[in-house]
Formats: C-alpha cells, sequence, structure tokens
C-alpha cells in the first residue's frame, strides 16, 4: 500500500466540481485533472498520468497538478519524470508542503537520504504536527547515520502519536545500528503491538530473534505472522522456505551431510531492513494507509564471485502495486547500503561437459521484503560496548577427500536443483544438491552448491559440512573458504571465522573482501578497534574505490585509536 497525504485540497475539487456542472462538460483542463486523479486512486497509472499531463500542458501554472502529475509517475517507476513534476510543482509554489513530502520519499527510494532529508525538514517546518513527516524525517537521518538526530525525529513522532508503528520502528533500527540487538527487538515488540499486522515489525523481530537473540521459537512466531499477512509479499515463498527450516530444525528433522554429528544450531546474523519510505500522495479524500518502513540488521557478506561461478543475475522481486517496496532483506550486513549494487550468492556451474548449467536464483542472503535490493557484505557501525563476548568453538569435520561416484546420474540431480532455485522452490532445490553430491560426493560443484543453498535456507548443520567437504576436494578454493568463514561466522562460531579468512589472506594478502570481512568482525563482534582499523585502512589501500570506501571513513573518524 502506499502513503497518502490529505493537502487542503477541498475547496479546490468543489469549485472544479461546480466549474463542471455549470459549463456542461467544463473546461478540459480541470476535466482532465479530475480524471486523472480518480485514475490515479483507481491504480491506472499510465492512464493518470495520461490525463494529468494533459491537465498540466493546460493548467502549466497549477502547481496541485503537477504534483499529481509526478504521484502518477512515481506509481508508474518513472522516478526521473517524477522528480521534474514534483521540482516543477514547487517552483510554481514553494510552499506546497506535500510536494516536499513526495519528493523527499522519492528520494529516499532513489537512496538520496541527503536530499530528501531535505524535502523532509521543509515539510516538517510546516507540518510540524504530522507524525509521519517527522517519522520519515528520521529515516533518512538514520541513512545519513546520523543516529541522534534520527531518534529525536521518531522521539517527536511519537510525542504525536504514542501508537505510531513506523517510528516505532525506526527506533528499532537506530538500536540496531548502535549494536544493541535486545533493545532492538523491544521496539519492534513495541510497534508489532501498536499494529499487529505491521509488516516490517514482524519480519525485522523474527530476524532479530533468529540471529541475535537465538530465540527460534519467537523467530519462527514472527515469521509465520508475517507469512499469515494478505495479501502475500513478494518474498512469500523464500521467508516460507526460512520458516521452514527452523522449524524444521527445532523438531529435530534436519539431516546433516555425510554425517550424524550434532552440530550447534546458531542463528545467522541477519539484518532488519533499512525502509525506503514509501510514497505520499496529495489525493483529497483518499483513505490508504502508509506502507511501513523495515529495519535491517547487520548480515553476512554474501558469497563471493570466483572463476567458473555462475552469479544468477536474478533481480530481487517487484511488489504486484509497480513500487519499490520498503523492506529489504532479511540478511545479516548491510546497514548502511547506498546505491552501490547488491552482489548476488553465486552458484558453481558443473564441470561435466555433458550437462549445461542453469542459471539459479538469487541468495536467501540477498532476500529482499519489498523488492528492494539489501547488501552483500557488513557495513561498518560505531562501537558502543567495547566489551569482547566469548563465542563456541566450531567442531571441524576435517573429512578425506571422498572418491568420485555417478557423475551423470549426479549431474540431473544437479540439473533438477537448479531448475528448482529458478522456480523458487528452495528446499526442493537443497534435497536435490544433496543428492547430486551423495551420488557424486567428489564433485566439488554438488558439495559447495548444497553448501550454498543451506546456507540460504540458514542450516548451518548442512551447510557446514558441505563447505568442508567441498574443502577437502579443492583445499586451495578461496571461494569455498570464504563462503565456509561466512556460515561460521553467521552460525555464530565468530573465532573460527577470524581463522578461515586469515588463512585466506596468508595465501593471498591483497584480497580485499578477505580484509573487509575481518574488520567487520573486529569491529561489530570482536569490539577489537585496533585490528578492525588495521583491517579497514588494509581495504582503503588495496581498494580506494571501494564500493564501502564511505562507510569505512565513517567508521574510521567515529573509532579513533
Amino acid at each position: 500500500m502506499l502513503a497518502t497525504k490529505n493537502i487542503s485540497w477541498c475547496g479546490v475539487i468543489v469549485f472544479l466540481a461546480l466549474a463542471i456542472f455549470l459549463t456542461g462538460c467544463g473546461p478540459a483542463g480541470p476535466r482532465a485533472l479530475l480524471k486523472g486523479e480518480k485514475l490515479l486512486s483507481s491504480g491506472d497509472y499510465s492512464g493518470a498520468v495520461a490525463e494529468l499531463k494533459t491537465a498540466t500542458s493546460l493548467m502549466s501554472t497549477n502547481a496541485q497538478a503537477w504534483n499529481y502529475l509526478g504521484d502518477a509517475y512515481q506509481h508508474a517507476d518513472q522516478p526521473a519524470d517524477a522528480a521534474l513534476a514534483y521540482q516543477r510543482a514547487l517552483a510554481l509554489d514553494r510552499d506546497l508542503v506535500e510536494a516536499h513530502y513526495n519528493l523527499g520519499c522519492l528520494w529516499l527510494e532513489q537512496n538520496k537520504p541527503d536530499v530528501a532529508r531535505t524535502e523532509f525538514t521543509a515539510y516538517v517546518l510546516r507540518r510540524s504536527k504530522d507524525p509521519e513527516g517527522w517519522t520519515k524525517l528520521g529515516m533518512a537521518q538514520l541513512r545519513l547515520h546520523d543516529l541522534t538526530a534520527a531518534e529525536k525525529a521518531f522521539n517527536t513522532a511519537l510525542a504525536i502519536n504514542s501508537n505510531g508503528a513506523g517510528a516505532l520502528n525506526g527506533l528499532g533500527l537506530a538500536q540496531m545500528q548502535r549494536g544493541r540487538p535486545r533493545d532492538a527487538a523491544q521496539y519492534f515488540t513495541a510497534a508489532k503491538r501498536a499494529q499487529p499486522d505491521y509488516a516490517p515489525a514482524l519480519l525485522n523481530l523474527a530476524t532479530v530473534a533468529r540471529q541475535y537473540l537465538h530465540d527460534n521459537a519467537l523467530a519462527l512466531q514472527n515469521y509465520r505472522a508475517y507469512l499469515a499477512l494478505t495479501p502475500h509479499r513478494p518474498d512469500w515463498d523464500q521467508v516460507n522456505a526460512i520458516a521452514d527450516n527452523l522449524e524444521q530444525t527445532m523438531n529435530g528433522t534436519t539431516n546433516l551431510a555425510g554425517s550424524n554429528r550434532q552440530v550447534a544450531s546458531v542463528p545467522p546474523r541477519s539484518s532488519p531492513t533499512t525502509g525506503t519510505p514509501t510514497l505520499a500522495r496529495s489525493n483529497p479524500g483518499s483513505s490508504r494507509g502508509s506502507e511501513p518502513e523495515a529495519a535491517r540488521v547487520q548480515p553476512a557478506p554474501a558469497p563471493i564471485k570466483t572463476p567458473g561461478l555462475l552469479a544468477s543475475g536474478e533481480a530481487p522481486p517487484k511488489q504486484t502495486n509497480g513500487r519499490p517496496g520498503v523492506l529489504h532483506q532479511i540478511n545479516p550486513m548491510n546497514w548502511f547500503r547506498n546505491a552501490s549494487p547488491e552482489p548476488k550468492e553465486t552458484r558453481v556451474a558443473s564441470s561435466n561437459t555433458n550437462h549445461t548449467p542453469v542459471k539459479t536464483a538469487p541468495s536467501t542472503s540477498n532476500l529482499t521484503a519489498f523488492g528492494t535490493p539489501m547488501h552483500a557484505q557488513t557495513k561498518p557501525v560505531r562501537l558502543i560496548q567495547p566489551a569482547p563476548p566469548s563465542f563456541p568453538r566450531y567442531l571441524y569435520l576435517s573429512p578425506t577427500p571422498p572418491r568420485p561416484g555417478n557423475r551423470p546420474a549426479a549431474g540431473r540431480a544437479f540439473a533438477r536443483a537448479q531448475q528448482f532455485e529458478q522456480d523458487k522452490q528452495y528446499l526442493d532445490a537443497l534435497d536435490s544438491y544433496r543428492e547430486a553430491a551423495r551420488l557424486d560426493p567428489g564433485w566439488f560443484e554438488a558439495q559447495y552448491n548444497c553448501g550454498v543453498m543451506a546456507y540460504r535456507l540458514g542450516d548451518f548443520n548442512e551447510s557446514l559440512p558441505a563447505y568442508e567437504m567441498a574443502l577437502a576436494i579443492q583445499p586451495d578454493s578461496v571461494g569455498a573458504r570464504y563462503n565456509f568463514a561466512l556460515g561460521l561466522q553467521a552460525a555464530g562460531y565468530v573465532t573460527d571465522a577470524v581463522n578461515e579468512l586469515k588463512k585466506i589472506l596468508a595465501s593471498k594478502s591483497d584480497d580485499v573482501r578477505a580484509h573487509l570481512a575481518l574488520g567487520n568482525i573486529y569491529a561489530q563482534q570482536l569490539y577489537d578497534v585496533p585490528q578492525a582499523r588495521t583491517q579497514y585502512l588494509r581495504v582503503l589501500q588495496l581498494d580506494p574505490g571501494n564500493a564501502q570506501a564511505a562507510e569505512i571513513q565513517f567508521w574510521l573518524s567515529s573509532n579513533p585509536p
């Protein structure tokens, strides 16, 4: 659903309706404006654009008409035209506060929080009693890492409306940026209490419970509540697969690959979503509700792309109403992701010359809740609690290289797995990758993809042994070792993740991703500022144009030696 703003337009509508009544067919400009507004309200965005373009051509100095046209363009996924229309409206009438609000929402959708903040500030200066405006301003400030200002804006919104789910959710996001998942969970719970069907709070609470608080029962409860919402969200199948797998794990039905050993099932460090605010409309008399903001916690870096790997290239699902959504993904690592593209999880192509690899579906670690891509690698966060925590240790299987098996039969199972991925049948895909690895235990690609798919579903009991088996076959595979390290980190075995990353750097000292992942662990989980600085500085030295460079500089300035 889209947020809607009512403006002091009732008199205008009455006047236009009276003019049409008195003149029969009425002037063409007002008639096109009214028709465009009705089409916009009914969801016919292309028709609304056509009528409102007519209206603005005939009433070129009518700021409200331009604002409506911008709204129609924004609904029709034409952001450049929408921005021009909103700017034209403001050029004609700087006091048209709804255009400021709508333009601010557009800039947030375009990952331009700095200019969005300006528009929302202009809005709240004139509409200081509107909690929605303060909530949107807080989201823009949160994107700019200005936590103090963001919290002040959210609290202002709550002072006006104590049950504002969006503001409570925003405060939860701020607590996650401060590294306080328990406090964040309290705010997400409060948002859920204020609005039981508030999708971001449900998904964010499930993510924090599973990946930070290690409360699988609470996580499953909120996953199921999220899945029960109607209409279903675009990511329903992916979230359902995660919930089903979590339920199986809780019931003790998850199978290990090639071992009866039980590995502690520790949730991955995932993240709620930094929500992109939704569009505000200046439609008189409309009653649409505001789309919720979503939180994001720190996600774990996505598996790297290595030679011989096929990236899926499939974009996250979009909302059925054509608007970009507010929730990002469920994976752990990207608070501060801005406009840089999100890496996709990779799959290994079959080395069997008789088998043609099939493109695979996007990673669950890049799962989206409302169609907005999320993150792939952990972003730096200012340290609040310097006390280093203790972590469990992983019990390595250390398998010997397995013998080759029935490659043709394994290749057929591998192909089925990739097709299941394309169809978003992730549990079936995991079953088929598992079957391929069973039929040919010595096939690196089958073991590796089994590990990646299990990682996507949060099944570390299977993912970690599968990565170990892949490394037994190809010990020098940087991609497999890097992904193994990510799995260890996500499962809570942080010390072992550090050791695996150090193994990569021992043989490849210029691996930027390994340095970045190490820096993230030192900064966000071990609270070791000197080591984090060393790794982050090395990233900047090796790759000054890294997509995370601005965030790293922000962290370095916030955590001096």
